[in-house]
């Protein structure tokens, strides 16, 4: 498995308490470190305010050879939900189009639908693909939150890439064997919220109101980090990094620091024995606490 940087913090402020995101400088600074630095594979979307712009500002100065990169970016969420069929296939090409020109390249690696109940409508899924016919991406999917989304691009033989999320505190997709080693081989997977925008990394006295359901869960991972001696960012990379079926895990920073501490720990070791116990600890937990979408703030 590799790390895939993803720039959603480059482009707005995000998580769970809001960090601000940094300088356009700094932003860049960081893609130019993470390419120096092993990782060759970054993510973006329209939908992440700036982000294609800053991912954009890197590429065009060059730091590596465009070919040496995978890229990744999606198309604007609910953007077909309003156009008739027979459009698709333009809306789909001209939404990409623009993205490839702020992100100064002629092609992605990866282009994802941003709203995965799309995964269920064949038409859009037919209408994406043309963009790879047409050599504007090398590969089409789709950025999922359901084990069922992925079982629908699996079922369709066009699809060749999910962003899916998973972490040690949400396992849906490997309990319902999504990232079964011998299924659906064809499709690359990358795995993103392996910190759940922050929730797995905060304090206890820092989970807000609205999330006072996972105080319980961020106590008993305390405790496993105690009882181990390893930190709650290095188990909770380490959990993901376990999975074979997983080709990248993406991950986001909002600090240089921030970005060479994750580096760091993504190539530690942390013993399997640690990791089974994890996946029985936190097996099943209320999907309201693993799944930003459903937060109530």
């Amino acid at each position: 498995m590799e790390l895939c940087l993803g720039t959603v913090q480059f482009g707005m402020d995000y998580g769970i308490i809001g960090q601000k995101k940094p300088s356009l400088e700094d932003a860049v600074h960081c893609l130019d470190y993470a390419v120096q630095n092993g990782i060759s594979a970054i993510d973006t979307a329209e939908a992440y305010g700036n982000a294609e712009e800053v991912v954009g500002a890197f590429l065009k100065k060059g730091t590596v050879p465009r070919n040496q990169l995978f890229l990744s970016t999606k198309l604007l969420p609910n953007c077909l939900d309003d156009k008739e069929p027979d459009v698709y296939a333009s809306v789909i090409r001209k939404k990409l189009e623009g993205s490839l020109r702020t992100l100064h390249t002629d092609y992605v690696d990866a282009f994802l639908l941003h709203s995965s109940r799309y995964a269920f409508q064949p038409e859009i899924l037919d209408a994406l693909y043309t963009v790879k016919k047409e050599g504007l991406a090398k590969k089409v999917g789709v950025s999922v939150y359901e084990p069922e989304e992925a079982f629908a691009c699996f079922e369709n033989k066009k699809m060749e890439f999910i962003q899916a999320p998973y972490s040690v505190f949400d396992h849906r997709m490997k309990e319902r064997g999504v990232l079964d080693r011998e299924k659906n081989t064809n499709v690359q997977i990358h795995t993103r919220s392996a910190f759940i925008q922050g929730l797995v990394t905060l304090k206890e006295e820092e989970v807000p109101p609205f999330l006072s359901k996972a105080k319980p869960i961020i106590r008993r991972m305390d405790e496993i980090c105690q009882e181990t001696g390893f930190g709650r960012a290095a188990l909770a990379m380490a959990y993901v990094k376990r999975e074979e079926r997983v080709s990248h895990l993406v991950f986001g920073v909002d600090s240089l620091e921030q970005l060479k501490e994750d580096i760091w720990l993504f190539e530690g070791h942390v013993p399997e024995e640690i990791l089974r116990d994890l996946e029985q600890e936190f097996c099943g937990l209320d999907a309201g606490i693993v799944m930003p979408s459903l937060w109530k703030k």
